[in-house]
């Protein structure tokens, strides 16, 4: 049991683990525009992980070499650069795909987008000349690594990580708290209500889609860099989709700091459990996928009981300049209550 901690809290672990973190907090975060904000149903995030993944693969690799070895690209371009191609990329691909789907009922348009995601992981398989098909890419270059050893190389990608997750935090932040997000989630609300004010549903769900596929992509990105090697079999819909969905029900839909939260969490549970496995006999080797996905169901049955809104929830702040408001508000009723109860000592009449 000692070990389960020390092993945890070395700092070259403890690196690794939160890169993770911050990657998931990445999709976790886009997943939070489409469904935290906007009421978007999309359950193929496991798409636009592949295609983000997969374009910064294509952009920033070499040439293919070798009789087993095929794929389009081998730009050698910069690590930046493939990171927005990738988002790049997942924003068109999610237009193309929005137009004919976002009108869909809420369950249609799940279900539609399974379809979409699975599709897109089948034309990485079969289509050889794009991808290197089964096989994947391997060697994906990673910024930076020149300037230290090999071995403190997560350091300064776990900086790199930080940053963009608190660009894309500040992004999402400014644009939700803008009339652009207001209007978000009035149509989240009601739809209806949204388009009898004037409001083209349609398009807010279009650019609500393109944003949160964008910072998925970047999402994709950013694990392709990190792990150096890509394979069809990473984007199931399990690994892909479904972790990252209870990662925002877990943390709390419409928080963006709900949807960091939640990746932290959940990605505790997924590690610690890795660990059991290294640690534990060949009975419970042999059954810890099953392990694994019987406590974070249990996580979500609890969450779902105890705090029903996430361990966060969603934040009734819709506004920065309402936020400051209230504070004001909120901090003149308190020196009137201090004025009023030191008030009746020194201001009484003389009798």
């Amino acid at each position: 049991m000692i070990d389960f901690f020390t092993d945890f809290f070395s700092l070259s672990y403890l690196a690794s683990f939160l890169i993770l973190v911050g990657i998931y907090a990445i999709f976790a975060l886009g997943l939070n525009v489409h469904w935290g904000y906007t009421g978007i149903f999309n359950f193929g995030i496991a798409g636009f992980f592949a295609v983000g993944a997969y374009t910064t693969a294509i952009l920033t690799k070499g040439p293919s070499t070798g009789q087993y070895v095929e794929y389009i690209g081998g730009y050698e371009l910069p690590f930046v650069v493939g990171v927005m191609g990738a988002g790049l990329a997942c924003g068109v691909i999610a237009f193309i795909i929005g137009i004919p789907t976002l009108s869909l009922r809420e369950d249609y348009l799940a279900i539609a987008s399974i379809g979409v995601a699975e599709t897109l992981r089948r034309i990485f398989i079969n289509e050889r000349w794009l991808a290197n098909g089964t096989r994947g890419m391997i060697g994906i270059p990673q910024p930076l690594h020149d300037l230290v050893d090999p071995s403190d190389y997560k350091y300064i990608y776990l900086g790199i990580v930080v940053v963009i997750v608190i660009l894309v935090y500040v992004a999402i932040e400014r644009g939700i708290r803008s009339p652009w997000g207001r209007v978000l989630r009035a149509i989240r609300e009601d739809e209806i209500t949204a388009a009898a004010s004037g409001k083209s549903v349609f398009s807010f769900k279009m650019q609500s889609f393109v944003f949160g596929a964008v910072i998925m992509g970047i999402g994709g990105a950013v694990y392709a860099h990190y792990v150096r090697a890509i394979t069809p079999d990473t984007f199931t819909p399990f690994f892909g989709t479904f972790l990252i969905w209870v990662m925002l029900i877990v943390g709390g839909s419409g928080n963006s700091k709900g949807a960091i939260l939640g990746a932290f969490v959940v990605w505790l549970i997924w590690d610690r459990t890795n660990w059991i496995i290294g640690h534990s006999g060949e009975a419970l080797e042999t059954r810890i996928f099953y392990v694994r996905n019987l406590l974070i169901g249990l996580l979500i049955v609890i969450v779902l009981l105890l705090r029903p809104k996430g361990l966060l929830g969603e934040e009734k702040v819709v506004s920065l300049f309402a936020g400051k408001e209230d504070k004001e508000v909120k901090h003149r009723e308190t020196e009137e209550e201090e004025g009023a109860a030191v008030a009746p000592v020194g201001s009484g009449e003389p009798g």
